[in-house]
């Protein structure tokens, strides 16, 4: 099963890349289960610089090695200040030479995260190696509300501006086809709250930039059965953010679907039997797929056990709406 969008066809699982220490095991399993993805349809592969200091990044080059790049879409991430734990360098010495000194990074504000645009190039470019492609699918500013904290909300703007310019530069070039914004509280938290993002006034910053054809279409944001503020917390002008999200027509990843892992051994029978089935993780990612608004649920697995279980989703589907409709009212 997979979801149409913008002549795209995306799968409702995706395989996420953040968790696992940066060795060769963890590598192994991480392209085993890509590989073995593939298999079932699943296409979204989900990943940023910072995972495993560059090294989800690689191991998702060695699966390109040996499977076609048309058979995947890839996102990645660029916000947080990166180390590359094959450079040989100390963690601090590679970030001093690489961004402090150079100036990409105003230490000053804030040391660990930057979307000064030049920096976004740096890390961009760097992804593009990584991976070892000419395209990237999806860019995604990670966690922008990390800039709020030293920021005035004019200023941030004028930085997410900027760092659309900069991609729409990458889209005309064809080093890039989308692009959006990856958060954590974000686009959940209420807008009183320091760290909020408006997404429609960052909607519309894409489309000063880039007219009416922007390549700003996706948002990736935390949503599972543990977490649901997405689906109940009016924090976008009085909506939700999936139903802001809806109306502006953005497609939505959500991160943390099983709540890294949290759901296990914590699901009632009852809320599992409505899921029809009797496994934790598989119930959990049932509902997210079902809830409207959401696309594709990313699961971080780097063990074929893990996803040989979680996979089982696929062949179930989603809830009838009034199904999920039903499950909410109760």
């Amino acid at each position: 099963m997979k979801n149409s969008f913008l002549g795209l066809e995306l799968s409702l699982l995706g395989v996420g890349t953040y968790l696992g220490e940066p060795d060769s095991q963890t590598s192994a399993g991480y392209i085993e289960v890509i590989k073995k993805a593939q298999e079932f349809g699943i296409n979204v592969i989900d990943t940023a610089i910072v995972y495993r200091y560059m090294q989800s990044e690689r191991d998702i080059a060695q699966v390109l090695k040996q499977k076609p790049r048309d058979g995947f879409f890839i996102s990645t991430k660029g916000g947080y200040v990166p180390y590359d734990a094959m450079s040989g360098m100390h963690p601090q010495e590679y970030i001093h030479k690489n961004f402090i000194k150079s100036g990409l990074v105003d230490a000053s504000l804030n040391p660990y995260h930057s979307l000064n645009a030049r920096f976004i190039d740096w890390c961009f470019n760097k992804s593009l190696e990584n991976l070892g492609v000419k395209s990237i699918d999806v860019y995604f500013l990670h966690n922008p509300e990390e800039a709020l904290s030293s920021l005035s909300r004019a200023e941030f703007l004028s930085q997410i501006r900027a760092c659309f310019e900069y991609l729409e530069g990458k889209i005309k070039e064809g080093s890039l086809r989308f692009y959006g914004i990856a958060t954590w509280r974000g686009l959940i938290a209420k807008e009183s709250d320091s760290s909020h993002v408006d997404i429609f006034e960052v909607f519309k910053a894409a489309r000063e930039v880039g007219g009416q054809d922007h390549g700003f279409r996706f948002v990736q944001l935390p949503y599972n059965v543990g977490m649901l503020d997405a689906t109940t917390a009016n924090s976008q002008r009085g909506k939700s953010i999936l139903k802001a999200c809806q109306e502006l027509g953005l497609y939505v990843y959500t991160s943390a679907s099983i709540f890294q892992g949290r759901v296990i051994g914590r699901l009632n029978n009852e809320f599992k039997k409505l899921m029809g089935t009797d496994s934790d993780a598989v119930a959990s990612l049932r509902f997210v797929i079902s809830t409207p608004g959401v696309g594709t649920a990313l699961v971080g697995m780097s063990k074929l056990k893990h996803f040989e279980e979680n996979v089982r989703v696929l062949e179930m589907g989603k809830l009838k709406p009034e199904e999920f409709r039903a499950l909410m009212d109760v």
